[in-house]
């Protein structure tokens, strides 16, 4: 099993690089991260989740919050409405409320439970809306993004043998066809 972690390791390495090249992720912003770790294993989801996927992954995301200083959520699987795991620093900052429940690998996925292990002050919350997104596995992240999510696309789009979906936000366009959307001293003089 190790020697396919360590492949599986090396393509998302190559994912979230390629998602910080091109997501333009900013210190302060929310990313959530869906994941089944069955799906990755090749089982389907909710079915054979592992913590060594697990920490795996985290490893992988905790070294991409270093790197751009994005908060991270995890989601949790159906059973807990897919609550998410955060960090309570992350939650009171952004007056979020905290649910009591404790993730479980059964309830909650591996994921999320291995996050809320390792997160220092780890709480649960019900909802929230990201800046950006990774759904690893189909785990279906959207309810807990920002409206505008826009597809950010790198060249691989599997992580071991589950399907990985990149998203980032931007603000709605608004107005009509006067409207202007980029920043420029024509478009700022008054006439």
């Amino acid at each position: 099993m190790q020697q396919h972690i360590d492949k599986w390791e090396t393509e998302f390495s190559e994912v979230l690089d390629k998602f910080i090249e091109t997501a333009e992720l900013k210190p302060g912003m929310l990313m959530v991260v869906g994941c089944s770790t069955s799906e990755v294993a090749g089982e389907r989801i909710g079915t054979a989740g592992t913590t060594e996927v697990a920490e795996m992954l985290f490893r992988q995301l905790d070294r991409l919050r270093r790197r751009t200083g994005v908060a991270l959520a995890f989601q949790c699987c159906e059973h807990l409405n897919r609550a998410l795991v955060i960090g309570r620093k992350d939650a009171e900052e952004r007056k979020l409320d905290e649910v009591s429940v404790i993730p479980v690998r059964n309830a909650g996925g591996a994921m999320a439970s291995y996050a809320f292990e390792k997160m220092p002050e780890a709480v649960v919350v019900e909802s929230l809306k990201a800046d950006a997104g990774i759904d690893i596995g189909d785990t279906l992240i959207g309810m807990h993004l920002k409206p505008v999510a826009v597809p950010v696309r790198v060249g691989r789009r599997t992580v071991g043998h589950a399907n990985v979906v990149l998203a980032k936000t931007r603000p709605k366009l608004i107005g009509g066809s006067r409207a202007v959307y980029e920043r420029n001293p024509e478009n700022l003089s008054c006439r």
